[in-house]
């Protein structure tokens, strides 16, 4: 089985992350896989991968026709039986060059890209976001074999806002591997704490994720900030790059009586150390897919406050394994970061039943093993799928990887 990914790039981030530690298994597994990226990046685990033994090609700029001809040609040259795209721009190229080929495209749908929230966004235009939903809709339509969906959430999203039929969906949830992000435990908390210079009994809030608009940290801020009133030694920790929303961070945490208790960390490559040392684990996003940190919480038995998102459904459920609370909604975060701070019974009952669930359903083997299912699936299908618009079919649920 010889499958080529096409993704934006291997930098920071959530898909690139899960795109980097599934490599090895699919390997193990019977794929022969390469990558194709858009964009070459210094951070995050293009070197990695290279240095596993994964061919990596970055595709040369241009113009778009320019770049679906390079892409062309390297899949008739290499002929792999399912070509996997994942985001936008990867997806677009991805399905324009394998167009015609007889190879067959795998899309990944790893977020609510069209969400309503991202019209708040003030680098988004509304006119433009409408564009993008009808190409990435239409193109969809018609030169996608089958849609692989991170979560129950997004690929019903999927079925209303880009009318892909349920039947060409499959779920295959996101894993992380037990054995590399290992377990929590005092001495580990106690070492993490040491290098950030916090003592073990300060409230440690940890949040993860590139600085954009779409991650509500400036929310998190201002619920940490309400909290200071009655916990004055509370602690957020932010891990992930700069972006387009830094300068809303900055200037939120210049409103607090005390910055100093904020610590913006940049990247980080010790995320599940972070978890490992976590009282809360705050994911504040105006719009999600799978969340790779949220997965890592779980396995590493960090509470959970979160924002309650159509994405995130079938993850996390508010009061089994986290708690939920609108999004965009300080005032309501920091009673839920209140709540897992007053409450240790409740919340070890939660992160209890939170590792359980990452041990049935989210660990890297059982990913990889479903998604290797899924190429065979689609290397197997005959034809091509139709054009058309699946407007008045109903929005069945898909197939599913979840019990």
């Amino acid at each position: 089985m010889r499958v080529v990914l096409v993704v934006n790039s291997l930098g920071a981030g959530g898909t690139e992350r899960s795109t980097a530690v599934v490599l090895p298994r699919l390997r193990d597994l019977g794929v022969d896989a390469s990558v194709v990226a858009l964009t070459h990046r210094d951070e995050g685990d293009e070197q990695t991968v290279r240095d596993l033994g994964f061919p990596v090609e970055i595709l040369p700029g241009g113009p778009l026709p320019v770049r679906v001809r390079t892409l062309r040609a390297r899949l008739l040259a290499l002929r792999p039986d399912v070509v996997h795209t994942a985001i936008f721009d990867a997806d677009l190229i991805g399905r324009l060059a394998a167009a015609g080929t007889g190879i067959p495209v795998l899309a990944s749908l790893v977020n609510t890209p069209y969400a309503p929230a991202r019209l708040d966004d003030p680098n988004v235009a509304a006119w433009k976001l409408r564009v993008l939903r009808e190409i990435d809709g239409f193109t969809g339509r018609a030169l996608v074999a089958r849609f692989h969906a991170v979560t129950p959430g997004v690929a019903l999203d999927a079925q209303r806002v880009l009318h892909v039929p349920a039947e060409r969906i499959r779920v295959v949830e996101r894993g992380r591997d037990p054995e590399e992000l290992g377990r929590r435990d005092p001495d580990r908390r106690a070492r993490v704490r040491a290098r950030l210079g916090l003592a073990d009994d300060t409230p440690l809030i940890v949040t993860a994720g590139r600085q954009e608009f779409q991650k509500g940290h400036v929310h998190l801020v201002e619920a940490v900030g309400a909290l200071a009133a009655t916990r004055p030694d509370v602690v957020l920790a932010i891990a992930g790059r700069a972006g387009n929303a830094t300068a809303d961070l900055e200037r939120a945490i210049g409103r607090l009586a005390d910055p100093r208790r904020v610590l913006v960390l940049g990247h980080r490559d010790d995320v599940a150390d972070l978890l490992a040392a976590a009282d809360v684990f705050a994911m504040p996003s105006r719009y999600e897919g799978t969340a790779g940190a949220a997965i890592e919480a779980l396995a590493l038995e960090a509470p959970i406050v979160a924002s309650d998102l159509d994405g995130t459904r079938g993850l996390l459920i508010d009061g089994v394994n986290a708690l939920l609370v609108p999004a965009a909604d300080p005032v309501e975060l920091r009673r839920a970061i209140e709540r897992v701070l007053a409450d240790p019974a409740g919340a070890h009952a939660r992160t209890a039943r939170g590792r359980h669930l990452f041990e049935t359903r989210f660990t890297l083997a059982r990913s990889a093993t479903r998604m290797v299912e899924l190429y065979h699936e689609v290397a197997a299908l005959p034809g091509r799928p139709a054009v058309g618009r699946a407007r008045g079919r109903g929005h069945r649920r898909p197939a599913t990887g979840a019990p």
